[in-house]
């Protein structure tokens, strides 16, 4: 985790007058957990606990990742807010078994085209500013433009690539040059979605 998350979380729980222990307690972990994530340790804060921490310091959970530079919370309506699926992980690097079981719900910002969140493992797609522990968010749509970065279903694993189609193939390019393209002639693929926005909160 990027160091800079800690400093935030460290100034916010001292400004509200917490201790490492009371805000440990609110969202259900140790203060020695609290005490990593403000150092840096922990290689990645999972989403839903970002957006309880950022809930009970009264912060944008943006800012707290660095995505923002304004902490105070976005003035968003009720009307405004929609739930979206957390899936099972999504394999960037070498595919792995797609997990369709819904793993959590967490809201958005009902102005973001998503249908659906990821959780990204592996780092074939670094190059693309999307790294290991980061949340891609998906918009549902069968088909891809040349170039574009989209979830696509690969013999029934799931994969980010960036989608190219020539007149006899599909390839499916990583964004890290020490992965070969995947190229396909048969109809062994399914595109799940396009890539409509990433959440960097890894390291």
């Amino acid at each position: 985790m990027n160091k800079k998350i800690g400093k935030r979380i460290e100034l916010k729980r001292k400004e509200k007058g917490l201790t490492l222990k009371e805000l440990g307690d609110k969202i259900g972990v140790a203060s020695s957990t609290i005490l990593r994530y403000e150092k840096g340790e922990i290689s990645t804060i999972k989403l839903p606990v970002i957006e309880s921490i950022a809930k009970i310091l009264e912060v944008d959970p943006a800012w707290l990742v660095l995505k923002s530079d304004n902490p105070a919370p976005a003035k968003i309506t009720k009307s405004d807010i929609k739930q979206i699926p957390v899936l099972g992980s999504i394999a960037a690097g070498t595919p792995i078994l797609a997990e369709e079981n819904i793993e959590d719900y967490f809201s958005i910002d009902g102005r973001i085209k998503a249908d659906f969140a990821l959780n990204i493992k592996g780092d074939s797609m670094i190059n693309a500013g999307i790294n290991e522990g980061d949340i891609v968010f998906i918009h549902q749509t069968p088909t891809l433009e040349n170039g574009e970065i989209g979830a696509i279903l690969v013999e029934g694993e799931a994969t980010l690539k960036k989608f190219y189609k020539n007149e006899d193939s599909i390839v499916l390019q990583s964004e890290n040059n020490k992965y070969p393209p995947m190229v396909f002639t048969g109809g062994d693929i399914k595109i799940l979605g396009k890539l409509s926005a990433v959440l960097n909160i890894s390291k």
